[in-house]
């Protein structure tokens, strides 16, 4: 992977699940330096002149929850037609991955369909208007679905991803935190992209690992009550996944479309 991005930008635009993958990928690398500036971490790969990078953008277009580190806001606020803010640090990258699914779900009071359509729509204009597909490959990774309520794979109400060792085996399973209609309008506007955006497919085959989740070993921003510590399903992150883990197969996959297409 880092021979083939020899001399080359490649970076990840999204949230904190594109970033869990971002780390999964330069992980691979051991003579390397990381610098962090506001949204942007670059990942030098020095024996490759090579840049791995990330770009905070929930959203992918401007919003009230562009800070990298302070971005816990209840009311969520998104600009419409604002992708450039965000944009202009992309350009000159060779390989982009983007992803933006899991902060349209919550504090909204549009029709979240809609305003995704929207958010769908600028990535892949400002694509065609600021991309050669003859020199970057664009890629888009789908929701990652997350684990919250155990009812949903038969399991205790109530529950959650705590505790859970094995993952499911039933092959249709599919989990009412991943919303089909999401999936369907991801469809719709790549059908009919002027740019070719590479599709990973990463729903379906995450929504099996409810045991993969950092649960309750994930960084603690403040200190647990004792009540929280006395249930510990209350504070299991049921979002986020382990390293090295899952998202190790994402990355696979992306290997193999990006090196195999």
């Amino acid at each position: 992977m880092l021979e083939s991005l020899r001399g080359k930008r490649m970076m990840y635009v999204g949230d904190s699940l594109n970033r869990g993958q971002y780390v999964s990928m330069v992980c691979l690398e051991s003579a390397k330096s990381m610098e962090t500036t506001g949204s942007l971490t670059v990942f030098t790969a020095a024996d490759y002149n090579a840049t791995i990078e990330f770009y905070w953008a929930p959203f992918l277009l401007e919003s009230n929850s562009d800070d990298a580190v302070i971005h816990r806001v209840s009311d969520r606020i998104v600009r419409r037609g604002s992708i450039n803010k965000h944009g202009r640090h992309w350009k000159g990258a060779d390989v982009v991955v983007f992803n933006t699914y899991l902060w349209w779900m919550t504090g909204l009071k549009m029709k979240t369909e809609d305003a995704y359509r929207m958010a769908m729509r600028s990535m892949m204009r400002w694509a065609r208007k600021n991309m050669d597909p003859r020199r970057t490959r664009v890629f888009f990774t789908s929701m990652s679905p997350t684990h919250a309520k155990s009812g949903d794979w038969g399991g205790e109400p109530g529950k959650n991803c705590y505790n859970e060792t094995t993952p499911i085996n039933n092959a249709t399973y599919w989990g009412s935190d991943s919303r089909r209609s999401i999936m369907q309008v991801i469809g719709e506007e790549f059908g009919k992209s002027k740019y070719p955006v590479t599709f990973l497919n990463i729903t379906q085959l995450s929504n099996y690992r409810k045991d993969a989740h950092t649960s309750i070993y994930k960084k603690q921003w403040s200190p647990l009550t004792a009540e929280q510590l006395a249930n510990p399903v209350s504070y299991a992150d049921c979002t986020h996944w382990c390293l090295p883990g899952l998202q190790d197969t994402w990355n696979e996959l992306l290997f193999a479309k990006l090196f195999y297409p």
